[in-house]
Formats: C-alpha cells, structure tokens, sequence
C-alpha cells in the first residue's frame, strides 16, 4: 500500500491545482453562477446543453429536484410525474436560496467543468487516505494528514455551495481561494514528510525566515488581488467595457500594485543570499521566473485592458508561486548545521 500512497498524494495536488486553474477560468469568463444549484446544475448531473431542455416541456417526464425557468425564476420539480398539457404549479415549487435564473449554456458547461475536476480531486484525496493506512506502524500523522485533507476538501466544497447561494459574494470568494491554498499547503507538508528522508541540504537560518517572510507577503498579495478582482467585477457587472475597469481603481489597487515591490524585492535579497552562501537551492531560480511572470502579467492586464486569459494566469502564477514558497520554507525548516 505504501507505495502507492506518494504517487496518489501527488495526483490529488495536481488535481486541486487543476481546480484552481478552472475556478480561475470559472471567474475570469463571469460563468460563477453558470449552475444555479448544488450540487447538481439545473436539477441535474449531466446539464442541459440548450435552454429548450429548461423550458417546461407537455409530456415530458420529470424527476423530483429537476429544475425549470419559468418567468425569469427557477422552479424546482417537488416529486416525479410526466408533465401535463397546462402547467400545475402543485407539482412545482420555487427555488429559494437565490433568484438568478440565467441560462448560458458556455458558463454551464464551464462551472460543471469545475466541479467535475473537483469531485475528480476529492475522489484522489480519499485514495490517498487509503493508501495512507500502509504508514500505520511507522508514521500515523501521514494518516491524520490525509484524513485532514479529505475534510478540508469537503470544507471547500461546502464553500462552493455557499459561494453559489451568495450569488458570488465576494468575502466568500476570497475565502474560496484561502481554502484552496490551505489544502495545497497541507498537501505539500504530507509530500515533503515521505519525501525528506531522500534529501539533505544545509540552509542558513537567516535565509529561512525570509522565506517566512516571503511566503507571508505572497499571501497577502492574493489576498490584496481578490480585493482589486473583487471591485472589477462590480464594475463589470455593470455592464461597462474594459478600458474603465481600472480607471477609477478601488478595492486596494495600488496597495496591490505598491506591494509587488515590497515582494519582489524580497524573493530578490533570497536569490541574492542563496547565490552568496552558495546554498544550491535551485528552487529559487524558479520562483524568480514564476515572480517575474506574475508581475508581467498584471502589468499586461493593466495597461493592454485584460488580454483574454491573462486574469486565470495572474491567478494560477500566483497560487504557484505560493506552493513553491511553502515547500521551500518545509526544506529551510529543516535542522542545520549553520
């Protein structure tokens, strides 16, 4: 069982990277309320491809939580029953935890893409907690890491719901994100628990706590990005073009711009210090480049007005970067002889 237990470990990060890539994708095209419901979309598990299929149907045969648009609102099927020629609105009733009844079969397909990578995700998580179960004698806490991943996936996804049910709220979508990465972390300190036995690097005690200190200021940079995301889909939501979307910036924009300095300065004295103690660590190289991406990326955003798919990469680039940071801060962690 053990040895399967790293490599599914490993699967299931790259499948909740995979979620994040699609949610980015999710808010980047607006399709957050593609399904209206949870956890089904529109009443059902395979959703609908037309707004036809949505339209109360004579003859059609209905399942109990399938759901229709009826004058701009949801109705939900209350049992099941073969729908008669006129319309009886006993066998219906209204969906009450929002009133958003928009159907764009594009967004649809794009949230249920999300969630699928999600359920696919989660069913990792619980293989890995299987295979977890071969470390009982020599390591339980890989087993109550694993278990902890699991809740932690059923957490988000509860989340998912409530960000639904919102309406996208937009503290809720933060916190979406927060969950996202605390799961990666939790991920990554169980793939650096199997796998520190094969390394043994020395490392600088000074240079540890800037990676502290760096990985603090890469969370509160994505934090600060959501804040500025957060204010662009108001304006969005307005319906106005993307050359005002940063016009009048709120939502701490230029605490975000500003703050980019303060952060790539920081992973500079890193690499700078790495190179000068000749440590070796080649990670740092990476997360330069992943650095300079980033800011490329909001750059680009900023002044050529939101190029298609710059917004799910600034996103991806940063929860990345803070993988990288965090598995280098377990390394640097690490006892030394410094």
């Amino acid at each position: 069982m053990r040895k399967y237990f790293l490599p599914w470990t490993k699967t299931a990060l790259v499948l909740v990277y995979l979620v994040i890539v699609a949610g980015a994708l999710v808010r980047m095209t607006g399709s957050g309320m593609g399904c209206p419901d949870w956890p089904k979309c529109f009443g059902y598990y395979i959703p609908p491809t037309e707004e036809k299929e949505l339209l109360y149907t004579p003859g059609k045969e209905y399942s109990k939580g399938q759901v229709i648009i009826k004058e701009e609102s949801l109705l939900v099927a209350k049992d099941h029953f073969v729908a008669p020629t006129n319309f009886e609105s006993t066998h219906w009733e209204k969906y009450t935890k929002h009133d958003y009844a928009i159907f764009n079969p594009l967004h649809t397909w794009i949230e249920y893409i999300n969630r699928l990578i999600g359920a696919l995700a989660g069913l990792a998580c619980v293989i890995a907690l299987f295979f977890s179960f071969g470390y009982w004698k020599e390591n339980k806490k890989l087993i109550v890491l694993s278990l902890l991943i699991c809740f932690l996936m059923g957490f988000q996804a509860w989340l998912g719901k409530t960000v639904v049910d919102s309406v996208l709220n937009p503290y809720k979508i933060t916190t979406h994100m927060l969950a996202a990465l605390l799961i990666v972390a939790v991920q990554l300190f169980v793939v650096y628990s199997v796998q520190e036995k094969q390394k043994t690097k020395t490392f600088h005690s000074e240079f540890k706590w800037v990676v502290v200190a760096a990985l603090g200021l890469t969370i509160a940079q994505i934090i600060f990005g959501t804040q500025v995301r957060e204010s662009v889909d108001t304006i969005v939501e307005a319906g106005l073009p993307k050359e005002v979307w940063l016009q009048n910036p709120k939502g701490g924009f230029y605490m975000h711009r500003s703050f980019s300095i303060v952060v790539l300065f920081t992973n500079l004295f890193l690499f700078w210090r790495n190179r000068e103690l000749k440590l070796g660590i080649n990670r740092i190289n990476w997360i330069m480049v992943l650095l300079c991406l980033e800011i490329l990326s909001g750059i680009s955003m900023y002044y050529f007005n939101f190029p298609f798919g710059f917004q799910t990469l600034h996103i991806v680039i940063a929860t990345i970067l803070f993988g990288l940071q965090f598995y280098l801060l377990l390394e640097s962690s690490k006892k030394n002889t410094n």
